[in-house]
């Protein structure tokens, strides 16, 4: 057994695994430890099938700080495994369990531990999405497993806390997508864009992320066949690998007579991947059809990038409350135009200043604040 005064206890996504949901996780449990209490990390020793994964790996190959503790033990898909993490869970007696929901492909998993875990620990969902972008046909059902063990509901942003507030009457905080403390400072233009060998006369948009149907990468890949953008000194450089079928990207840039003005480089990137790409570029797009909040968003908050997103609530709120870029509708004619608006010298530093006076709101710390004085109000 062990002997313990452990404050939280967070269970999902953490290293080695990828991606925005673990660096995250990383990034409450480090600013969480600034703030004074202990923390552990509990990840999974399998996540997802080989078969479900559309990617090419869900492993990291980065370091990350020595100062969190990580324990590899829960199995997602196997319940077998589960009585061990409810035994481990007791072992450490946290006050707080809080389970990191993002997908309903985890609600059977944790719904079932939160289930076997005494009254006296408490159980907090931080919630990432409450409806999939990409719905399926029990997504609704599964939710409502999962919710009825939770004690109370945190997220991410005002939008996922409010269709939560719509399916229960538990208390619900909504908070925002804080700039994660671990990306690399922005480097000299001008340099970088040699290195990788990037014309330094032309203006670049940036297209960042995973490739999902539902960020709209289509509409702006056939922006740049609109016209005035389409006679313009502007390229278009894409990079996240991509989680649908490529050929259908590729075949659209053959198509519009594209090759030369629009890469497609559909590789995983790395924090100095992102480092370089976003210190190059010279505005970000963001042409989702759907979202929640954004780890781009606040990616480009850090190099000081302005944004071209969607006119979607949910993505175009913080970015019009912070005047820090155009919302444009989800059309190729007027996402062309606002790139163009955008990339006005002008315009493009003024929404750059103003990036520089806002993005200390959007710090890990005051969310930890916020997050744990909501979290010790209800439970």
């Amino acid at each position: 057994m062990h002997k313990s005064s452990l404050d939280y206890l967070i269970i999902g996504p953490a290293h080695p695994y990828r991606g925005g949901i673990s660096e995250t996780q990383h990034q409450l449990a480090i600013a969480s430890q600034k703030n004074g209490k202990q923390v552990e990390l509990l990840t999974f020793t399998k996540l997802y099938p080989n078969l479900l994964f559309p990617g090419k790996t869900q492993y990291s190959n980065e370091t990350i700080s020595n100062k969190l503790k990580i324990i590899k033990l829960l199995h997602a898909y196997n319940p077998f495994y589960w009585k061990k993490v409810i035994k481990y869970i007791c072992s450490r007696s946290p006050k707080v369990v809080v389970f990191r929901y993002y997908t309903p492909f985890l609600a059977i998993a944790y719904g079932w531990i939160a289930r076997g875990l005494p009254k006296k620990i408490k159980k907090i969902a931080l919630v990432d999405n409450w409806i999939p972008h990409e719905e399926k046909l029990f997504d609704q059902s599964l939710n409502q497993y999962f919710g009825k063990e939770m004690d109370a509901f945190t997220s991410l942003s005002p939008f996922v806390a409010k269709q939560i507030k719509t399916y229960c009457k538990k208390p619900v905080w909504s908070g925002f997508h804080p700039i994660n403390e671990n990306l690399l400072p922005i480097l000299d233009q001008k340099k970088i864009r040699k290195k990788l060998n990037w014309d330094k006369s032309t203006s670049y948009v940036l297209f960042f992320g995973l490739i999902r149907k539902y960020k709209g990468l289509e509409l702006l890949i056939q922006a740049f066949d609109q016209e005035p953008l389409k006679e313009q000194k502007v390229k278009l450089y894409v990079a996240g690998e991509c989680y649908e079928d490529p050929k259908k990207y590729i075949k659209l840039v053959e198509l519009l007579g594209l090759n030369d003005r629009v890469y497609l480089d559909f590789n995983f990137k790395n924090n100095i991947d992102i480092q370089h790409l976003f210190s190059a570029t010279d505005i970000v797009a963001q042409t989702y059809h759907k979202a929640t909040q954004s780890g781009v968003t606040s990616i480009a908050y850090h190099y000081n990038r302005p944004l071209l997103v969607s006119d979607i609530q949910e993505l175009k709120n913080p970015i019009i409350s912070d005047n820090t870029g155009e919302a444009v509708k989800k059309e190729p004619k007027a996402i062309a135009l606002g790139i163009l608006r955008l990339l006005d010298k002008k315009v493009k530093t003024n929404y750059s200043e103003n990036m520089k006076k806002v993005i200390n709101k959007y710090s890990w710390t005051k969310y930890a604040e916020q997050w744990d004085k909501f979290v010790n109000e209800n439970t």
